[in-house]
């Protein structure tokens, strides 16, 4: 029983850590990327055709160079996101 309950409680965690994980731009693909509060399917796509024609992210900041993410959308989405380095 007890056993139980204490995997019960693993799971509960970890699943909760995954829900608050960071996206990482850089390796994240299209559905990833829509999971984000604010993308959208063709907001995704800018994102991934942003990273094909100039590499990786260095920084999150460049999100803000992709057509439809402005200032505001920057702001909501910008603790969701992560790069690799």
């Amino acid at each position: 029983m007890l056993k139980s309950i204490f995997g019960s409680i693993v799971l509960v965690l970890f699943l909760f850590v995954s829900a608050f994980a960071a996206i990482n731009l850089n390796t994240a693909d299209k559905a990833a990327l829509e999971s984000i509060s604010g993308i959208g399917p063709a907001k995704a796509n800018a994102i991934i055709k942003y990273r094909e024609e100039h590499g990786s992210f260095k920084s999150v900041d460049e999100l803000l160079n992709i057509k439809g993410v402005g200032p505001k959308i920057f702001e909501s989405i910008k603790d969701q996101v992560e790069i690799s380095k």
